[in-house]
């Protein structure tokens, strides 16, 4: 047998033993703590030896018959594992090595003989996947200019597809296409934003941090957990990340800027040795121009993202999170759906709806949740003074009740420390759970009835205008007023984000020495994240005059009156920034000046 042979003999034998131990851990739920979290070493481990392997044995290798393809389809999965470990634990580190090895693999043309009749029609879907994967990482990353270039060659690759390979229907990726297209049209409305990710640069005010400093409850709660789930008929989305779930999940997470940002580059292990995910770029001889991997910079919080999931699905997710859930922490739980089902006669033997990869994957047993509760958990629904009146609608037409998310669902997971988000037009009903708590009073910010100043089918065009406040409140601010991104030069933008920079180091101050702040607030005050998040509501409390419980958010319990809606400070702010635009007129607060 000649060397040839015996390299192409063991590099077979190393794929087959690395793909065998990636189906183990490809299905395994972005949710929970995973408890054999060295398996997941072991896989990359397995695709690092086989990467190097064929590095050593490139020559031998392509003589034997091995296809460019090939070297990208490991590295393509290389990539794969590392996203997947970023949706489990949010480290930045994992995105940033997805993006090096699929840039490596765009680069570098692994996939670019696939093109033309004739070819292999499994390669070319390969190829599709890879941008599609890159695709929702670049995204994620905000690397804006690549997203362009892939949006560019992955319909060039679709048109390609469907002239070379004519007996198949390629319907399924121009709808990824025709995706990727309507959430950049949404997403780069504002050209001129500032980073939704929490940065110390424009997050932090000098004039209010020796107060912050100083804030001190005398119980303090760390945010380490978050789900974050919406559902709408028609909502602008990219594979399954939702506008609305990707605008919560970039404000929850570090911006790798300001004092966090830091340049060198990533040089390659002399030896190969393999001893941390986070260096690996080094071994396809990469040197990556922003490392994100500063010591100093905080972890980001873990989040669950679930795409159009079962109640049911939903519930155990929380349970899961909430079981895990470390002393003293508190969990935050975002919810965008509508408070409207579609009527139909429809059986509940019907489908549930959601991803079937995710029965299998048993991390909770619902049976065995709701048999732990304690029969006072358990409402009679004649008795339910509200809490399964009205709902949030989770599911297709005709799946009833199945598909409802009452408040009343959501009592037992107050034992435990909790922040909920609910944005609908059914959001109020939530109010209940004020006073219903089973241990721990939960926080809740509940979005308007109606949005202001918005058409009904706007949710499906823009996302969530209650959302775009709590994560880009200038440019939620400009779609309110009617400005666009063409009627915004760059320095008017930055000029309204610094008079919305000045509003917030004033409140932060206001609740920093506030005598009458609720303990529910003062425990998480200290938290970046949630702080910022308590400020924003604070924006979003102004409203037209009319019907003014319709356009107006909920805050429970009640932050104190000096940053009420009705508080000259917040009415002081919000006149200001629309006089920066010339829109004052469109706001009348009295006597305010």
């Amino acid at each position: 047998m000649s060397e040839n042979d015996v390299a192409s003999r063991t590099f077979r034998a190393l794929v087959e033993g690395a793909d065998r131990k990636f189906a183990r851990v490809r299905d395994v739920p972005a949710y929970g703590r995973v408890q054999n979290q060295h398996y997941f070493h072991k896989v990359f481990k397995a695709y690092m030896r086989l990467w190097k392997y064929q590095q050593e044995n490139r020559g031998k290798l392509v003589e034997a018959g091995l296809n460019r393809w090939e070297i990208g389809e490991i590295a393509s999965r290389i990539g794969q594992l590392y996203f997947g470990q970023y949706m489990r634990t949010s480290e930045a580190r994992f995105l940033v090595e997805a993006y090096v090895f699929y840039e490596a693999i765009l680069n570098r043309r692994y996939f670019e003989g696939s093109k033309g009749m004739g070819k292999d029609l499994g390669v070319r879907f390969k190829e599709l996947r890879f941008y599609a994967r890159f695709l929702l990482v670049s995204l994620i990353l905000n690397r804006t200019e690549m997203v362009n270039l892939l949006v560019d060659r992955f319909k060039s690759l679709v048109d390609d597809s469907k002239v070379n390979f004519l007996d198949t229907n390629f319907k399924e990726w121009r709808q990824v296409v025709q995706e990727i297209v309507r959430f950049m049209k949404v997403d780069t409305a504002f050209k001129n934003v500032r980073p939704l990710r929490y940065c110390t640069t424009f997050d932090s005010y000098p004039a209010s941090l020796p107060y912050v400093a100083r804030f001190h409850a005398k119980k303090v709660l760390k945010f380490q957990d978050a789900l974050l789930t919406s559902y709408h008929r028609n909502e602008v989305k990219f594979a399954e990340l939702t506008l609305d779930a990707y605008r919560m999940l970039q404000c929850l997470e570090w911006e790798p800027s300001g004092s966090f940002y830091q340049k060198r580059p990533v040089e390659p292990k002399e030896n190969g040795h393999f001893n941390d995910h986070s260096a690996t770029s080094g071994l396809i001889d990469m040197n990556l121009a922003t490392d994100m991997t500063d010591p100093t910079l905080p972890p980001n919080p873990r989040k669950a993202i679930l795409y159009r999931p079962s109640v049911t699905h939903l519930i155990a997710v929380m349970a899961t999170i909430c079981e895990e859930l470390p002393p003293d922490s508190i969990m935050l739980v975002y919810l965008s759906a509508s408070g409207k089902a579609g009527r139909s006669n429809i059986t509940q033997t019907e489908s549930l709806g959601g991803s079937q990869k995710f029965s299998k994957n048993k991390v909770i047993s619902i049976e065995k949740q709701n048999n732990s509760l304690p029969e006072s958990s358990v409402i009679d629904k004649g008795e339910s003074s509200g809490y399964y009146d009205k709902y949030l609608w989770f599911g297709p037409r005709g799946n009833g009740s199945l598909s409802n998310l009452y408040p009343g669902d959501i009592i037992p997971f107050t034992r435990r420390p909790l922040f909920l988000i609910v944005d609908s037009d059914n959001s109020h009903a939530f109010k209940v759970l004020h006073g219903a708590e089973r241990g721990e009073t939960a926080a809740l910010f509940l979005s308007p009835l109606r949005p202001a100043n918005q058409h009904e089918t706007d949710i499906a065009q823009n996302g969530s205008q209650f959302t775009f406040f709590l994560s880009a409140p200038v440019s939620a601010f400009c779609q309110l007023v009617g400005h666009s991104s063409s009627d915004t030069e760059s320095d008017v933008y930055n000029d309204a984000e610094n008079i919305l920079s000045t509003a917030f180091s004033e409140w932060e101050v206001i609740l920093c020495t506030s005598t009458t702040l609720d303990l529910v607030w003062a425990q998480v005050l200290s938290d970046p994240f949630l702080r910022r998040l308590i400020l924003r509501s604070v924006l979003s409390f102004f409203c037209p005059p009319e019907d003014s419980d319709q356009y107006l958010p909920s805050c429970l319990p009640v932050l104190p009156n000096s940053v009420s809606p009705d508080s000259k400070v917040v009415q002081a702010a919000v006149l200001r920034l629309a006089k920066h635009f010339k829109v004052d007129y469109q706001f009348h607060f009295g006597d305010t000046q």
